[in-house]
């Protein structure tokens, strides 16, 4: 899985995703969520703010309700869903925002198009940290798509598109529509 970032002047930046190790483990109740979400946020560099927080603690809780019923993620107790996955997420973003203001760039009007989404991590998270960006979760599975849908829908993200889709596919089609316009 990759993380693809373009900006307006389309620069783009592929960062790999790290698998998770597989266990299952049972379902605990959402506790100090806003402590641990203050905890990842600093520890990557990132704070924030009280609304965000909360749209982090809606996207955990989410995520872990669904995974009971669609396997989205091995992690299944919320300190690891905010250790491995919410702080990795926003680990991404000092180095990525580092890499646009080296080169000149506006960071203010970067895209991002997160490929093979599944559970939406990165790119939700990184959303809710960055809302003066634009995402797109790109997903081929029908059922991932729709609980990415139900999380934006829960988190009020407006810079949002949740896109089902093969990579593949809306890559040939770019093509295709570019060699189209050549003849």
């Amino acid at each position: 899985m990759s993380l693809c970032c373009c900006s307006a002047g389309s620069r783009r930046l592929l960062l790999s995703r790290l698998l998770l190790g597989q266990g299952r483990q049972a379902r605990r109740p959402l506790l100090h969520l806003r402590t641990t979400a203050t905890a990842a946020a600093s520890s990557s560099a990132t704070s924030l703010s009280t609304q965000q927080q909360r749209q982090v603690s809606l996207y955990v809780e989410a995520l872990l309700d669904w995974n009971q019923r669609m396997n989205l993620t091995a992690v299944t107790d919320e300190s690891e869903v905010m250790t491995r996955h919410v702080v990795d997420s926003l680990a991404v973003l000092p180095p990525l925002e580092r890499a646009y203001t080296s080169r000149g760039g506006d960071i203010s009007g970067i895209s991002l198009v997160d490929v093979g989404s599944g559970a939406g991590l990165p790119g939700l998270i990184l959303a809710v940290a960055r809302p003066s960006w634009k995402f797109t979760l790109l997903e081929s599975m029908r059922k991932r798509c729709t609980f990415l849908e139900h999380a934006v829908e829960v988190m009020e993200l407006s810079n949002v598109d949740v896109v089902c889709d093969r990579a593949e596919d809306r890559v040939l089609a770019k093509v295709m529509i570019s060699e189209s316009h050549l003849m």
